[in-house]
Formats: structure tokens, C-alpha cells, sequence
């Protein structure tokens, strides 16, 4: 029996959906295995994962160049010298974990875990194969440390593997797979059927917009475009999710009630229905988040990107608009104007929809596991 250790990180979002992903593919077309999945910061030491949680929360919420400083000095610089001690220190205790359960391959899709790995198979103390995910469309060196010692990279794009050979890493074991998804992205969907659930018109032009969530998007923001959208635009139905943010939710609910609009716009909470949600809409509103992206693209939706945080986010919205897939709203933009060229445009959406079929990877998921199990 083969065993199976998929490590991530809970802050972010989009490590542990990544590891899901890879867990339940497993699971489901896999025999003979011993799979389990492990929050490697959880593990280490719980206290601080909320410690380093709750700073991530509150940097993104209040303090977004905070963050971005955080990034940058996490790849070069003091920081990112305290960042590898510090895994080398924790490495010790996830062996503990490794020794324990003795998996033959370990994937891994949080920086922290693929440095402490590698670490430890440097020094002889692991001897399995090893692969990291990467979970967005640029490359930081928190990734690639003692990556001599990672078996296999799996990445969202051509970019980033050319990035990495050019750093002398062995092309033969970079793997352009895209960021793993659930595979129901891949579904056909009864559109109809959707549209009857939530209330909508199959003749409308849908826009789907993430408008809340753990982190928020920039109140003032989110608020700004939701009105716009509202109330100057009669002609196209809105599904504005607010995830946990109950606050927003609350607020858009009474936007919407007092414009009386509620048969075209809907306000909904936390959702396990985005991938039958993408597939009725032309469009979507977001912050540009490695899995929110990377699903974005294999339902052929373009992108109106708001609010990236400094780091990998603004990365993954300069990689979109190089690559004609969204358009991203600046700080000092006009709301109104940016709205009105993008969502009338149908032609220049046609545009970003085929571009953007064209970057998916739509077997992301299975195709990582093919290359790892056969």
C-alpha cells in the first residue's frame, strides 16, 4: 500500500482547496492507498498558526501594504532569512509527524511545508519522493528553496516554469498542470435548471461578483461598484456573493431592496454552488486569488480584477491583463466608465472568454496525480 501525506497551510484559502482537490481525486480513482491530509502550521504548533492566521486576517483587511511588504521581504532580504530558520526549526517537529506515518509521497501545496520537506530530506532525514503544487501565476523563492531535494514542481503556466529553469531548476521536473480544482468546474451543467434555481433570466447577461468573503475586498470598494452596478445598469442581473461577511451581506441586501431590484439582484452567503454559478454567468467581479483565477479560466469567464493584495495577487493581475484575459480596476479609475467598456464590450469579452480557455487546465488535478501515482 502506497501512503499519501498532502500538507498545506489554512490561511489564504487556496492551499488547502488545492490539497482537497488532490485528496478527493485520490480517493475516488485510487486503490491501494493510505492518504491523508495534515495542516502542517496546525500541527507545529497551534498557537501560532492562530497567531500568523489572525496577523494574515487583519494585514489583508486593514493594512494591504503591510502584507506587501511582508511578501517582498519574505523573498529576499532579513526576513526571508528569519522565514527559512524558522522552518528549519519547526521541520523538526512536522519529522516527528513523518516518522509516524512513513508516507512514500509527500505533496505539498504551502511554501512553509515544501521548505521544511526539503530541509529534511537535505539532511538525510527523509527519504520519500517529494512534489510541490504552487497555487498561483508567479513564482517566490519560498517555494524553491533546497529545491535540488523536491522531486517534482507542478505549475499554473508556461511563465512560471521558464522563470524557474532560467533559476537553473531542472525543467524535467517542472510540470505545467495548472492549480488543482474541484472537478466539478469540468461539469455540464442543466443551465436552465440554474437559472430556475435561483431566480434568474436565461436571457440576461449574468455577472457573477465576489463581494465578501474571509478577507473582504476593500469596503468602500466593494460598496462603490456594487451601487454602480445597481443602480446604473438596467439591463443585466447580478449574483453578489458575500461568503461570511455578514456585514456586507446585510448592507448590499438593503441597496438592493431600496433600488427594487430584487429580481435581478441576488444576494447570497456562503455557497457551494459557484461552479454551477460560473457556468451561467459572462462574466466575474474578484479579487484575483490563485483558485478563484485558476476556476475562473475553465469556465471561460472573464475577469474584472478588484483589490489585489500587494504580492501575489497584484502578480496574478498583471499576469491576466498581459494576457488578455481581465481587465484590472485601478485605485483612481472611474467605476462607472471601466463597468460600462467591460461588461458592453461583447466583443472584447469574446476576446478575454477564448483567451482565457485557452490558459485553463481543466484536468489539473487529474493530470498531477497521473504524473505522481501513473
Amino acid at each position: 500500500m502506497r501512503k499519501i501525506l498532502i500538507l498545506y497551510g489554512s490561511y489564504g484559502g487556496g492551499h488547502l482547496s488545492a490539497a482537497k482537490a488532490i485528496y478527493n481525486y485520490i480517493n475516488t480513482n485510487y486503490t491501494d492507498v493510505k492518504i491523508e491530509m495534515l495542516d502542517c502550521m496546525e500541527y507545529i504548533n497551534k498557537y501560532v498558526n492562530i497567531l500568523s492566521t489572525k496577523a494574515y486576517t487583519e494585514m489583508a483587511k486593514k493594512a494591504p501594504w503591510a502584507w506587501g511588504r511582508v511578501y517582498k521581504s519574505a523573498e529576499k532580504g532579513p526576513l526571508s532569512k528569519i522565514s527559512n530558520n524558522s522552518n528549519k526549526l519547526m521541520a523538526r517537529k512536522l519529522n516527528t509527524y513523518l516518522k509516524e506515518f512513513e508516507p512514500n509521497l509527500i505533496i505539498s501545496t504551502h511554501p512553509f511545508s515544501s521548505n521544511m520537506c526539503s530541509y529534511l530530506k537535505k539532511k538525510n532525514k527523509l527519504q520519500c519522493q517529494i512534489a510541490t503544487v504552487m497555487t498561483d501565476f508567479e513564482i517566490h523563492n519560498q517555494w524553491l528553496i533546497n529545491n535540488k531535494y523536491t522531486n517534482d514542481f507542478f505549475v499554473s503556466n508556461e511563465h512560471m516554469k521558464d522563470e524557474m529553469i532560467n533559476l537553473g531548476i531542472n525543467g524535467n521536473k517542472i510540470f505545467v498542470t495548472g492549480i488543482p480544482v474541484s472537478e466539478r468546474f469540468a461539469s455540464n451543467f442543466n443551465k436552465l435548471d440554474i437559472y430556475k434555481e435561483f431566480g434568474l433570466n436565461p436571457l440576461l447577461k449574468t455577472i457573477l461578483f465576489f463581494a465578501g468573503g474571509e478577507y473582504g475586498l476593500g469596503k468602500s470598494k466593494t460598496e462603490e461598484i456594487f451601487n454602480v452596478l445597481v443602480n446604473k445598469f438596467s439591463n443585466l442581473q447580478v449574483i453578489a456573493i458575500a461568503g461570511k461577511n455578514a456585514e456586507i451581506k446585510a448592507h448590499f441586501e438593503k441597496i438592493v431592496k431600496d433600488a427594487n431590484k430584487e429580481n435581478l439582484i441576488k444576494v447570497l452567503a456562503f455557497t457551494n454552488k459557484v461552479p454551477e454559478l460560473m457556468s451561467i454567468s459572462s462574466l466575474v467581479i474578484t479579487k484575483p486569488g490563485g483558485l478563484t483565477t485558476s476556476e475562473s479560466l475553465i469556465s471561460g469567464l472573464p475577469m474584472l480584477i478588484i483589490n489585489p493584495l500587494p504580492g501575489q495577487e497584484e502578480q496574478n493581475a498583471e499576469f491576466l491583463e498581459n494576457n488578455n484575459i481581465g481587465v484590472w480596476l485601478k485605485k483612481h479609475d472611474n467605476i462607472e466608465s471601466v463597468l460600462n467598456d467591460f461588461i458592453n464590450d461583447d466583443m472584447q469579452l469574446e476576446v478575454f472568454r477564448n483567451n482565457a480557455l485557452k490558459l485553463a487546465k481543466k484536468d489539473s488535478t487529474k493530470n498531477i496525480c497521473k504524473i505522481l501515482l501513473g
